[in-house]
């Protein structure tokens, strides 16, 4: 089965796909992954990466594509994928299509996790973390024992600039821009899933998995 994951900050993306990759036996492929795996083995593609990653600039398309081409290539894809963090926008997604037919690999499903402003915005702006080992709490979800006190190192607990709520609201204004193109495309393709991405995770889960098997 092959699979293209969407989902805003805050939906769960990350954890869903680790599920549906372990039910469906198939890789999970991260873009972030990719190119972290290709500039650390210094690879030619990874090199000319990280010249644009160095200057804190976005990876350009061509070598972008050109590293998740030699990935779908891979012999553990052959069974299915599931991609995440990749298309974001319409060239992308024309440029995945054309390597997708090469390799003779069509998209069976494009699944966006649906999820509204205001519990993307509660779940993001609740999360801290440790100053000191890093520990992840949520103030609602997972808080610590001590307010704002880790449990296990006994460190300072901080809330990140970007989980501060006008920080959300412009990551999903920008997300919104990005991926609503792409939703159009994919509802032309005939290929889109969108699910409630509300709830616990194995409901959000069950709604994939009952679609995925129709």
């Amino acid at each position: 089965m092959n699979l293209i994951l969407f989902g805003p900050p805050g939906a769960g993306k990350g954890t869903q796909a680790k599920k549906l990759s372990i039910k469906y036996d198939i890789p999970h492929i991260s873009t972030g992954d990719i190119l972290r795996e290709n500039v650390k083995s210094e690879t030619e593609l990874g090199l000319e990466a990280k010249k644009y990653m160095d200057k804190g600039e976005l990876v350009p398309d061509d070598v972008l594509i050109n590293l998740i081409k030699n990935r779908l290539s891979e012999d553990d894809t052959s069974s299915g994928f599931l991609l995440d963090g990749y298309p974001r926008t319409v060239p992308q997604a024309d440029a995945l299509d054309d390597i997708l037919d090469e390799l003779d690999k069509p998209v069976d499903a494009v699944i966006n996790l649906d999820v509204p402003d205001e519990e993307l915005v509660r779940r993001l702006s609740g999360r801290r973390l440790c100053n000191d080992c890093g520990a992840s709490y949520h103030v609602e979800f997972n808080p610590p024992e001590k307010e704002n006190i880790c449990d296990l190192c006994g460190g300072q607990l901080y809330q990140r600039d970007d989980d501060k709520k006008d920080v959300i609201l412009q990551r999903l204004s920008v997300y919104k821009k990005q991926t609503y193109p792409l939703i159009e495309y994919y509802e032309d393709k005939d290929v889109l899933m969108t699910i409630d991405g509300t709830g616990n995770v194995d409901e959000v889960l069950n709604r994939i998995n009952t679609l995925l098997s129709k």
